[in-house]
């Protein structure tokens, strides 16, 4: 007697068959995951790299500084000038108290400053914008430059201040352009920034600074790439001592991890 063959039942046709399509749908699910980050990556790297090489065509370091103390010693060339500094103490003196003190005024009627704030002028020199504030009521107030002129200004370097995270509610700035590291002077300020502190920089965008200065800038594209913990709170034309426009940041308040 032959032996009927016996049927492999359906359900293991079944089985297969849906293996099959899970493995295909999974294998083009994982693919079209992948294909999108890839592509989303590849557009952020490209923005990235695009707002950096931006920011580096409109920002030059001047050449020539064969070391840190050439840099510093070609800025002392300078602050150590004796005409230049009997010039500062003299004749400026008066002229340059009395526009900064017209910039400090505007700024405290639109409560970005107040007589309460802690204030720092970075590059001060002999302390002219020092001594602006405190005649419009900013008591408590201080410079920093290579060179002090107490009792207004302080020794430091800009490029590492010598205060506390967090110190000022208020920093001032006209000598960006002398910065040779700008990463470093904005990190600095924004270190010793209180969080909401402000920032004002007056800068030169249509004309070259002196030749003192260590950096060209051509607009305030690098300076929004710098302040990278603070938000621009307005950018406007102005008349400062050979500088054409003021920027002013913000820095951004801490967030509270609950």
């Amino acid at each position: 007697m032959k032996t009927a063959k016996r049927k492999p039942p359906l359900l293991k046709y079944y089985f297969l068959t849906f293996a099959s399509l899970s493995f295909l749908i999974l294998f083009f699910f994982f693919s079209n995951q992948r294909r999108h980050s890839l592509t989303s990556f590849l557009t952020t790297t490209t923005a990235t790299t695009h707002a950096s090489s931006a920011s580096e065509v409109d920002l030059k370091i001047r050449p020539g500084y064969t070391s840190y103390d050439a840099y510093i010693q070609r800025q002392l060339n300078k602050t150590l000038n004796p005409k230049l500094r009997k010039i500062w103490m003299t004749r400026d003196w008066d002229r340059k108290i009395h526009v900064f003190s017209n910039f400090f005024r505007e700024l405290q009627l639109q409560n970005l400053l107040s007589n309460s704030s802690r204030s720092l002028c970075i590059g001060a020199r002999v302390g002219q914008e020092v001594e602006a504030l405190k005649r419009v009521g900013v008591s408590d107030s201080v410079g920093i430059d290579l060179v002090p002129s107490p009792p207004l200004v302080l020794k430091g370097d800009f490029h590492n201040q010598p205060f506390d995270n967090e110190t000022f509610d208020f920093e001032f700035s006209n000598v960006f352009d002398h910065a040779l590291y700008p990463r470093e002077f904005v990190g600095e300020i924004e270190r010793t920034l209180k969080p909401d502190g402000v920032c004002v920089l007056h800068v030169a965008l249509s004309t070259r600074a002196d030749k003192y200065s260590a950096n060209d800038l051509y607009s305030v594209k690098p300076l929004i790439h710098l302040f990278q913990r603070s938000q621009l709170v307005r950018v406007r034309k102005v008349d400062g001592f050979g500088l054409d426009t003021e920027v002013i940041f913000r820095k951004k308040k801490t967030t509270q991890r609950s």
